[in-house]
């Protein structure tokens, strides 16, 4: 984490004391936690009731097609469920929908209507990265998935966040970085609510598989729970070179969203092919 970052984390955990020149130290809570599963538990405890979201946001995608920028509409669901509207001053010019089985896309400037079956590849084709629907759904409502663990251990890191390392039976590997929020610092540990920094996947050779990062968490409100959301999303693919920056505009937590929202028919002039993931 640069000196910038650490920075900022130390200015929103509103922790007193004076700003020495460079990197500045964070006291760890009072009661830190020792245990790794409970870290995880805390962390997902904090999302847990985050069903669904609507949003606007500017997504800047750099990759093998260069780099695309523009205004997306989602709707994202947990189930998991996922449709995004890219759009212009005139409307929608692509759509992508999954109804966690099937797959659709209007690329309605080639007047192209691809459906298929829900997979990374097919999801990469608007967002640029080769992720599940579920990979997908977990990140934008700032959750992660997990890998599969025999060994993980957390430490408090001196930038102001709990780290937790979980060991695959691969020999791969999972970083967590996970905050606390700034009134839970003197809380014991089974009662401080954290919130997700970062997630990296690193394969047995130590290169990374992928990165997401979280950052400019804002206080929202859900069901009388405080969620501290994150309006800014990178999701970084290493090996094909996607690096996909989400900036949220609005979220609107746990909106109700009807099932035809998920799914697209052919238009009309709309040339239909089927979208392999081969």
């Amino acid at each position: 984490m640069t000196c910038a970052r650490a920075l900022r984390s130390f200015l929103f955990s509103a922790l007193a004391g004076g700003l020495a020149a460079g990197c500045v130290s964070v006291a760890r809570p009072s009661f830190p936690i020792v245990d790794a599963g409970l870290a995880v538990t805390r962390a997902e405890a904090g999302v847990s009731g985050l069903r669904a979201l609507r949003a606007e946001a500017r997504v800047d995608q750099r990759g093998q097609r260069g780099r695309v920028r523009g205004t997306v509409l989602m709707f994202v669901e947990r189930t998991p469920r996922v449709r995004f509207d890219v759009m212009t001053q005139f409307g929608p010019i692509a759509i992508l929908t999954s109804d966690a089985t099937r797959f659709a896309y209007s690329d309605l400037r080639e007047k192209r209507y691809l459906t298929g079956l829900t997979c990374p590849k097919n999801i990469a084709r608007l967002l640029g990265v080769p992720l599940s629907v579920e990979e997908t759904a977990r990140f934008l409502l700032g959750a992660t998935p997990l890998l599969a663990t025999g060994a993980q251990q957390v430490v408090w890191n001196a930038d102001g966040f709990y780290r937790v390392t979980r060991r695959g039976s691969d020999a791969g590997r999972q970083e967590l970085d996970l905050a606390v929020y700034p009134e839970d610092m003197a809380l014991p540990a089974a009662q401080q609510r954290l919130y997700l920094l970062r997630s990296e996947l690193y394969a047995a050779s130590g290169k990374t598989t992928w990165r997401v990062t979280y950052d400019q968490h804002q206080s929202l409100h859900s069901g009388g729970t405080e969620v501290l959301a994150p309006y800014r999303v990178r999701v970084e693919e290493p090996a094909s070179g996607s690096d996909t920056i989400i900036r949220f505009k609005e979220i609107v937590l746990n909106p109700k969203i009807p099932d035809q929202a998920f799914t697209q028919t052919l238009r009309a002039g709309m040339l239909q092919e089927e979208a392999s993931c081969e």
